[in-house]
């Protein structure tokens, strides 16, 4: 094993763990997004919806980057034939959805999953599917619950490439961002759950 894919996950991981949509609108607004939004996540959309425009572009930028340059640097000094590579692609996402700033917690990890989807390119047809299959539920079989929404998406974009031949390193780590998301997602409905329940 190359031990640079070992440097790159973790860099990759830190960089994850890094919330900007949740510094961001307290640098800016003095705001904190968990507090003001109704899911407490910590996501590009909350940093829009209460830090403004402004505030929401630069989050949206840096959730990206932090997925995209990990990813994208490893693949070219290193190649994506190693299955340790599929622990690069994750690390971002991991970071993000148990951030070790946060002491495990995190956000749900869309933003940071397009960049690192599209930090693959030249193998372009994981992110090109993350687009048709939020796009599909979005306008043309509308999910109206986001959180529905994101799982469906997810679960489809894993699904898919299977049949799409990809690297195995790179279905690998599709998967396990995919199952990352999804698994973020359903331990954010049951503790939401759980409160409804205490304050009935």
């Amino acid at each position: 094993m190359d031990h640079r894919y070992i440097f790159y996950m973790a860099v990759g991981y830190l960089a994850g763990s890094m919330l900007f949509a949740l510094e961001y609108p307290k640098i800016f607004k003095g705001v904190d997004v968990r507090r003001l939004s109704e899911d407490g996540n910590p996501g590009t959309y909350n940093a829009f919806v209460y830090g403004g425009i402004g505030c929401g572009i630069l989050t949206l930028l840096s959730e990206l980057a932090k997925g995209f340059l990990p990813v994208f640097l490893c693949g070219r000094q290193l190649g994506m034939d190693s299955l340790w590579f599929a622990g690069v692609m994750a690390a971002p996402v991991a970071g993000h959805a148990f951030s070790i700033f946060h002491r495990g917690k995190g956000g749900k990890a869309i933003a940071v999953s397009f960049g690192v989807l599209a930090g693959l390119f030249p193998v372009y047809r994981p992110f090109i599917s993350l687009v048709i299959f939020y796009l599909l539920f979005s306008l043309v079989l509308p999910v109206r619950s986001h959180r529905k929404r994101s799982l469906i998406t997810f679960a489809c974009v894993g699904l898919s490439c299977f049949f799409t031949a990809e690297p195995p390193a790179v279905l690998t780590g599709v998967l396990l961002l995919s199952g990352i998301v999804v698994y973020k997602h359903c331990i954010c409905t049951e503790e939401e759950s759980r409160e409804e329940k205490a304050a009935v």
